[in-house]
């Protein structure tokens, strides 16, 4: 699993992607994306909290989600 910027546009193509194949998942309830959340099926969540929101949660629960840069990512 891991956590990245919606900015970039390897995170739009991947987005793109996902809701071509349905492997899509929306859960900002119609707010801003602030993060995306690759899962490991290869599956994108987007969200509304902050990257750092969730890691923090994740962390909680002894998940522990990866933060990849926007440079990695391509």
């Amino acid at each position: 699993m891991a956590v990245i910027s919606p900015l970039s546009a390897p995170a739009k193509r991947m987005i793109t992607s996902a809701k071509e194949t349905g492997k899509f998942i929306d859960a900002t309830q119609g707010r801003k994306t602030k993060a995306v959340i690759v899962l490991d099926n290869d599956s994108i969540l987007l969200s509304a909290l902050q990257p750092e929101t969730i890691t923090k949660r994740f962390n909680e629960y002894g998940i522990a989600p990866e933060r990849i840069s926007e440079e990695e990512v391509d």
